[in-house]
């Protein structure tokens, strides 16, 4: 059986380690080179080749191995306060680290709403001794209604790194002009989910002759192209920063492409399954597969790789969306939305994007942790000298199954269940302290 590995709560106990002889990954370099790292009060201190007079405490071999700068993931739900049953901080930061990750983005989708600067102090001081770096993201609208917008400038003082809708698109173009016209003043980012709700309806897979097969209602692909028109429009408008989530469909990144041509200030994600799986892996009404947006169609999964590699789609976000057994249950259609998925997301890139050759190791890496700490404005995704040492050692030949009882995620609802991944997180190292090994 697979090892399950070791979280560690963070304590700034700074050592001085040693990563010996492993291939060193970094974008913000541009090095690809087999070397060693070595680490001291928390921050590199050499790449490559090694002081003679460096000490270390502790030494890992790194043999066979890439060495990379931590994970950032740009889309999480870590569901407290309110929805404990479904995932904590701390369970869903022991995710994170188990899954390479030094950061993650905090979605406000809580209950109670994350629109206050209470709540983001609230999250960020439960997350303090976590083994990942949390970053809240404040609502975009109080209540997530629509109706009224959240104090961004209280929540930014509270240590808010963005407004998102999480899931909750403003539907009143007006709304939208003024969230992102208000956003500017603090140089916060808008992550839009994009869909126009009065299309995709109640849809419970992607709108097509299968859907219609399967008996199902559909959500059509222009309920997320339409929107994401409306929120580059806006942005080109307001010269606000955009960042469009979880894109699934060849229209969004037709349209995503043609708006950074023009110079627009838009960045994008796509997560996992959308270029893993399409509306064919949900025969059998995979409950686990269930996702908004939707599985879409071939077309659309090799548009999400062609983004991926002309650079389109800036990153890869997991939009870890952990539930309840019961929320999973029942009746497909009736069946909550969504992915566990920080403990697979570096896994399925590798399998999906990597071994076939789409990517090479440092172009994901820099869609998995450079980009996204630029798109977030934080210290990370980085290996250079004076950098917090925030650092994922991989092991990119390990084939391993996924069993969700092996989670360290509440959420056993994941869209790669029982499937072989290729590579695995040996150890997460946090501001220069372990906080994950296998």
């Amino acid at each position: 059986m697979r090892q399950k590995g070791k979280v560690y709560p963070y304590t700034a106990d700074f050592k001085s380690i040693l990563i010996e002889n492993g291939r060193i990954i970094d974008p913000s370099t541009n090095r690809d080179e087999i070397g060693s790292i070595a680490i001291a009060n928390g921050k590199i201190v050499a790449v490559g080749t090694i002081p003679a007079d460096f000490s270390a405490e502790k030494t890992i071999d790194a043999n066979g191995n890439w060495i990379v700068p931590g994970l950032c993931d740009l889309n999480v739900h870590l569901r407290e306060p309110g929805r404990e049953d479904k995932e904590t901080i701390e369970t869903g930061t022991a995710a994170a680290a188990a899954g390479g990750f030094t950061a993650i983005a905090a979605m406000p989708d809580t209950d109670p709403i994350t629109d206050s600067q209470a709540k983001i102090r609230y999250i960020c001081y439960r997350s303090e001794k976590s083994p990942t770096k949390v970053y809240p993201l404040g609502a975009v609208t109080v209540r997530l209604e629509g109706e009224e917008l959240a104090p961004f400038g209280e929540m930014t003082d509270a240590g808010a790194r963005g407004v998102a809708g999480a899931g909750k698109p403003i539907a009143h173009t007006g709304m939208l002009k003024h969230a992102m016209n208000y956003a500017k003043n603090f140089d916060l980012t808008y992550f839009a989910h994009c869909e126009d709700t009065l299309l995709s309806g109640k849809g419970a897979m992607n709108e097509s002759s299968l859907s219609s097969w399967m008996g199902l209602p559909g959500s059509p692909s222009i309920a997320e192209d339409i929107d994401v028109a409306r929120s580059i429009a806006v942005a080109e408008y307001t010269g606000g920063k955009l960042h469009i989530t979880h894109v699934s469909t060849k229209g969004a990144v037709d349209q995503i492409r043609f708006a950074k041509a023009r110079g627009i200030n838009v960045t994008a994600e796509t997560a996992p399954h959308y270029f893993t799986y399409t509306e064919n892996d949900l025969e059998g009404y995979i409950a686990n597969r269930k996702l908004n947006p939707p599985l879409r169609g071939e077309s659309d999964r090799a548009a999400i790789i062609e983004a991926l590699v002309d650079g389109t789609l800036d990153a890869i976000a997991s939009d870890h969306s952990p539930h309840t057994i019961e929320d999973k249950s029942g009746e497909f259609d009736h069946c909550r939305n969504g992915a566990s998925g920080l403990e697979t997301s570096l896994a399925a890139s590798i399998t999906a994007l990597v071994n076939p050759g789409h990517l090479s190791p440092i172009e994901l890496i820099r869609k998995l942790s450079t980009v996204p700490c630029a798109i977030l404005g934080v210290e990370g995704g980085s290996l250079a000298i004076g950098s917090s040492a925030d650092v994922a050692i991989i092991d990119p030949e390990q084939v391993w199954n996924v069993d969700t009882m092996q989670f360290y995620s509440k959420g056993r609802n994941s869209a790669f269940a029982g499937e072989n991944l290729t590579g695995e997180v040996q150890f997460t190292i946090l501001n220069g302290q372990i906080v994950f090994e296998r």
